[in-house]
Parts: structure tokens; sequence; C-alpha cells
């Protein structure tokens, strides 16, 4: 009896995920992390249906397994989102996600002082908190990006953001993140993401930016 019910299970995931890609015409209509999990938890729960323990919850379990390894990628990155999240509420840093890339954006004001590059003490424990996520997930690239306003010439601006992700990068590496992990790029005032006219403009343009991108090779 159970045997027909995992059977079941199994037929009716993949049923709905062939729905799924019927009406929007796009594929699956889900993620590659959705449906790798949903089918991962499928065949887990199969698994654990076929080891002769039939019970509800070595089925659970076979199913939960599953969809951690059927996830992969995404799953990682959604485990070290949530790390993320919770290491640095409150902190004034902002974690977004970006298909399977974790941004998080380090305001300049809350970083370093006006026209520095040596982050602001406060802000240590902050980096502290990023470095041992990064260091508990180390199947990730990082890259490290500087920017700035528009007031000062552009040189001046280059350089002075290219100092800053190398700062941040420094600290990163000191406390355990893998230098071969680590790329820093400053890309001065090339890259804005408000409006340069007005002073909350310029503030959210004065910025460094950490990506957490999964490593292709892994």
């Amino acid at each position: 009896m159970m045997y027909k019910m995992t059977f079941s299970a199994v037929l009716a995931g993949f049923l709905l995920i062939g729905c799924a890609g019927t009406e929007t015409g796009t594929g699956t209509g889900l993620s590659k992390t959705q449906t790798g999990a949903i089918l991962g938890g499928l065949v887990g729960a199969a698994a654990g249906g076929a080891t002769g323990d039939h019970s509800a919850k070595r089925i659970l379990i076979g199913g939960a397994l599953g969809a951690a390894a059927g996830g992969g990628i995404g799953y990682y990155m959604d485990k070290q989102q949530e790390e993320l999240n919770k290491e640095l509420a409150g902190s004034g840093v902002e974690v977004e996600r970006q298909g399977d890339t974790i941004n998080l954006n380090m305001p300049g004001g809350i970083t370093f002082d006006t026209g520095k590059a040596n982050i602001k003490p406060n802000f240590i424990p902050v980096i502290d908190d990023i470095a041992n996520v990064m260091v508990k997930y180390p199947e990730t690239k990082i890259e490290v990006q500087g920017h700035t306003d528009s007031v000062g010439s552009d040189a001046s601006n280059l350089t002075l953001s290219q100092l800053r992700a190398q700062s941040v990068s420094s600290a990163l590496m000191q406390r355990g993140v893998g230098s071969d992990r680590i790329r820093s790029v400053g890309y001065g005032e090339t890259m804005p993401v408000a409006s340069n006219d007005t002073a909350a403009g310029r503030e959210a343009n004065r910025r460094v930016e950490i990506k957490i991108i999964p490593n292709p090779s892994k």
C-alpha cells in the first residue's frame, strides 16, 4: 500500500511540474531551484519508502534530504542568504537576491568617513559577521565593488572607489576568506543607483557592494 502511495506522490509531482510548464509556456514556470527541490524531494521520498521502513517519518526525512540535494546551488545560496539576513539585521547593510547572486549593499556613510578609504572602527563588527558567513560557505566567488557620487573629478572618484573596494576585500581576507575567491574593482561614478542631483541620491550612490556569486566550477 505504501509503495502505491509513494509512487502516486512522485507521479503527481511530475504532472504538477508539467502542468506549470504548460500554463506558462516558458518551460516549467518554476525556477531551477524550485524544480530541482521538488524533484529531489519526490525522489527522496520514494527512496525513503523503498528502504523497507514505510513509516511516514522515514518518507518525510527522505523527502527533505532529497529536496536539499535537488535544490543544488540555489539551496546553498538560500541558506547563505538566511544567515546573512540574520547576522546583518539592523546593521544598515541591505541584503538582496538576484537569481542565485546575493548582493550586500553597504552605504558609504556607515562604512567610511567622507573622502576616506579606511573602514570606520564601529563598522568592523559588521565586517566580522560578513566574513564569518562567507567562511562557512566557501563554494562562492566574491566581487567587491566600490562606487561614488559625481562630486569631484572622474579620476579622483575612480581612485577612491578602488581604494574602498580594496579595503573591504583586505578586511575579508584578514578574517579568513580565501584571496582566490575575491575580486575587488572600483567603478567610480559610472554606475549610479539614484540621481546625483539630490543629496539623497548622492548618498545612495556612495556605496560598496559585495556580490556573492555561485562558483561555476563547482
